[in-house]
C-alpha cells in the first residue's frame, strides 16, 4: 500500500514558533517546549525547540525545519529567532541575521534594503507574538532578528540571487504548511522573477525548462540574469504571471518532449503529468510527409527524442520546427496579445533544432 506523503512546515511557520518562544521567555514566561502557534488558517500546531537561551536583555530560540516529504532545500535547516525589547509602540521590528537575505532590487513585495522576510511570515510572527503578549499581559513590541546558520550556502541553490536577494535565504510561506511536491516555492519564484524583471523595466524576458535550454538562451540572447526565468515544468505559472504583467517580447526554450506537451496545450510539462500527446505527434509527422512506420511509432507512444533520432537531421529539424510553431500558438493564446513570442526547441547537446517566431 502506498504511503501518504508527509506534510511539512514553512520557514515562516518555524520562524513564528521560534519568535513566540523567545518572546515568551524574554517576558518571564519561560521557554515553552514544545511551543504552540496558530497558523493563518486557524490550525494550531506544536514545534519542539532545538535550542533556547537568554543572553543579556535578549532571548533566543531555534526550530529545526521539517519539510516533510517535500524535496525542500531548507529541510533540516535551523531557523533561529533572537528577540529583544523594542521601544513602546514600535510593534515588531524585523532584522536579518546571518543566513537571511536582504532585498536589493525593486519588484518584490518588500522594499529595497528590507530583510527577506516575506509579508506572510511577518504576519504570522506578529500574530503569534501578539497572542503571547496578551497571555503575559505585556506590550507586543519586539525586535525580531531571524538567522539561518549556513543559509547563504543554501541560498546559492535557490533563485534568490536572480531576484536580487543577497546574503542568504528568504523566509517564506503563506499558509505555514508545505504540501509535498506542490511546487509552491517554485511558483513563488516564477512570480517574483517576473515582478523583478518588470520593475527593472526589462521588456524582453526569456524562460527555460532546464539548464541546457537556459544556456542556449544566455548564449544567443545576452540578456541580464533578471530577464531569464527558470520556469522548469511550470509553463502555466509562468504564462499566468506574464499575462498579468506582459513584456514586449518573450523567448521560451525547452527540450522537444516538454515543448511537445506545450504544443498540445498542456501547462504542466513534468513527466508525472503524462507523456507527449501521441495523436498530436503522429499528426505533425503525417503533415510533414514522414514515413508511415514513423507515424505509427508516434501513434503508439514512441518518445520524442527517439522519433527525432530515427527521422534523421533534415526531417528532425522540420519536426522540431512544427513543435515550436504549435507551442508558440499555445503561448500566444494564453497571453492573449501584446507580447511578441518566440519558441526554441533545444536538444540535449544545447543545439537549437527548431524555432518559431
Amino acid at each position: 500500500m502506498k504511503r501518504e506523503l508527509k506534510k511539512g512546515w514553512t520557514t515562516g511557520a518555524c520562524a513564528a514558533a521560534a519568535a513566540k518562544a523567545a518572546f515568551t521567555a524574554l517576558h518571564g514566561g519561560g521557554f515553552p517546549d514544545p511551543v504552540s502557534i496558530r497558523l493563518p488558517g486557524g490550525i494550531e500546531t506544536n514545534f519542539p525547540l532545538a535550542h533556547c537561551g537568554l543572553t543579556g536583555d535578549a532571548a533566543r530560540a531555534a526550530i529545526v525545519k521539517d519539510a516533510g516529504d517535500d524535496p525542500d532545500v531548507t529541510h533540516g535547516a535551523l531557523i533561529v529567532a533572537d528577540v529583544a525589547p523594542a521601544p513602546a509602540g514600535a510593534g515588531i521590528v524585523f532584522r536579518a541575521g546571518p543566513g537571511v537575505g536582504t532585498v536589493t532590487l525593486p519588484g518584490l513585495p518588500l522594499a529595497v534594503g528590507e530583510p527577506a522576510i516575506n509579508p506572510g511570515p511577518r504576519a504570522q510572527i506578529s500574530d503569534n507574538i501578539g497572542d503571547a503578549a496578551r497571555m503575559l499581559g505585556v506590550a507586543g513590541d519586539a525586535i525580531v532578528t531571524l538567522s539561518v546558520p549556513g543559509g547563504e550556502a543554501l541560498a546559492a541553490k535557490t533563485l534568490n540571487g536572480r531576484l536580487g536577494i543577497v546574503g542568504g535565504l528568504s523566509i517564506l510561506g503563506t499558509t505555514g504548511i508545505v504540501l509535498p511536491y506542490s511546487c509552491a516555492a517554485w511558483v513563488h519564484s516564477i512570480r517574483r522573477g517576473v515582478d523583478v524583471a518588470r520593475a527593472l523595466g526589462l521588456d524582453h524576458l526569456a524562460a527555460a525548462t532546464g539548464k541546457t535550454s537556459e544556456a542556449a538562451l544566455r548564449r544567443d540572447l545576452g540578456l541580464p540574469d533578471q530577464a531569464i526565468i527558470d520556469m522548469g515544468d511550470l509553463a502555466g505559472a509562468l504564462l499566468k504571471a506574464l499575462r498579468a504583467r506582459p513584456p514586449a517580447r518573450l523567448t521560451l526554450a525547452g527540450g522537444p518532449a516538454k515543448l511537445a506537451k506545450l504544443a498540445a496545450g498542456r501547462m504542466d510539462l513534468h513527466s508525472r503529468a503524462g507523456a507527449p500527446d501521441r495523436v498530436l505527434l503522429a499528426g505533425l509527422l503525417a503533415d510533414l510527409g514522414a514515413p508511415g512506420p514513423l507515424v505509427d511509432k508516434a501513434r503508439h507512444g514512441a518518445g520524442v527524442a527517439a522519433l527525432l533520432a530515427e527521422a534523421g537531421d533534415g526531417p528532425a529539424a522540420a519536426i522540431a520546427e512544427a513543435i515550436a510553431r504549435r507551442a508558440r500558438e499555445t503561448v500566444l493564446a494564453v497571453l492573449a496579445g501584446g507580447t511578441e513570442v518566440a519558441v526554441w526547441v533545444v536538444d540535449r547537446g544545447g543545439r537549437i533544432i527548431g524555432r518559431a517566431s
